[in-house]
């Protein structure tokens, strides 16, 4: 397997290893004999596989007509299906125990994430280089409005995933309060509003298109898809809440909080990490250190 050979991938950061490149490339190519779901996290299923993928006829046309496409739908067809934290039941519950489960569960929705940005109308356009800053600079965003938008239903609880619920009381033994109450002030701000699905996985295209990475090659190219999710979002509000035209507005103010929670997980995270509490995957462990 030879990544240098792969136009884009010679540009990428310093930082990224062989193993991150491999999982990348894994998700954005198709290799005779070589299936993601043999990587360590198993499989990831899609609702269906989108019509755009592999043809090249289709990837160029995204390029000219991305305006055109209805990107709202496109996103929720890319929405992956609901993941599970699956806990060892042979460990005491514990603090160690939950940050396992936790790390783990963040290494596997980093392979399912990759696999979802491709999805992305206008995302497998930009140059492989500038897809790997983007989703290095954002992935925690990307994380932390998956579990914000499946806590919406509960009550002052954050849904890890389907099978890992926490509370105040679980955070706090865990030593995860301060992330719990940033988290939740976020979940507060989504609930007042009564986000919508179709809002939410804009919003979270959108947090990967907006990421601040000082390492974006074709910034023109990264802003052109900016514009198609802004205005995606903009035609969706003004079909569907006529009756707020500040709503997209609204939205798009919960990045700044998203942003800065985002950062205190990785911090939290990374200080986890040098004091060598639990183990941390690969892929996980890469995508940490990418963003200190």
């Amino acid at each position: 397997f030879q990544v240098k050979f792969i136009k884009g991938l010679t540009n990428l950061r310093v930082k990224t290893s062989k193993y991150t490149l491999f999982i990348w490339c894994l998700s954005v190519f198709s290799f005779p004999g070589v299936r993601l779901d043999r990587v360590r996290g198993g499989r990831q299923k899609y609702k269906r596989r989108l019509d755009t993928e592999n043809n090249p006829y289709l990837v160029s046309e995204q390029v000219t007509s991305i305006i055109q496409l209805n990107i709202v739908s496109h996103l929720l067809v890319a929405e992956p299906e609901k993941i599970y934290a699956m806990p060892d039941p042979t460990m005491p519950e514990s603090d160690i125990k939950a940050l396992t489960t936790l790390c783990d569960l963040a290494d596997r929705e980093l392979v399912v994430i990759i696999g979802w940005a491709k999805h992305i109308p206008g995302f497998s356009t930009l140059s492989l280089g500038d897809q790997m800053s983007l989703l290095q600079s954002a992935w925690m965003e990307i994380l932390i409005l998956s579990i914000v938008f499946r806590s919406l239903p509960y009550e002052d609880e954050l849904v890890y995933a389907e099978d890992y619920i926490m509370d105040e009381e679980h955070s706090r033994l865990t030593g995860l309060l301060d992330l719990y109450v940033s988290i939740l002030q976020l979940v507060r701000k989504y609930k007042k509003l009564k986000v919508e699905k179709e809002e939410f996985v804009t919003l979270k295209a959108i947090a990967l298109a907006n990421s601040d990475s000082m390492h974006i090659e074709d910034m023109e190219a990264v802003q052109k898809l900016q514009d198609a999710l802004h205005e995606a979002l903009q035609d969706f509000e003004s079909s569907q809440h006529q009756e707020d035209p500040r709503r997209a507005g609204k939205l798009l103010m919960t990045l700044p909080l998203l942003r800065q929670t985002a950062t205190k997980a990785v911090q939290h995270f990374y200080s986890i990490k040098v004091q060598g509490k639990v183990p941390m995957h690969k892929l996980f462990l890469e995508m940490l250190e990418a963003k200190v």
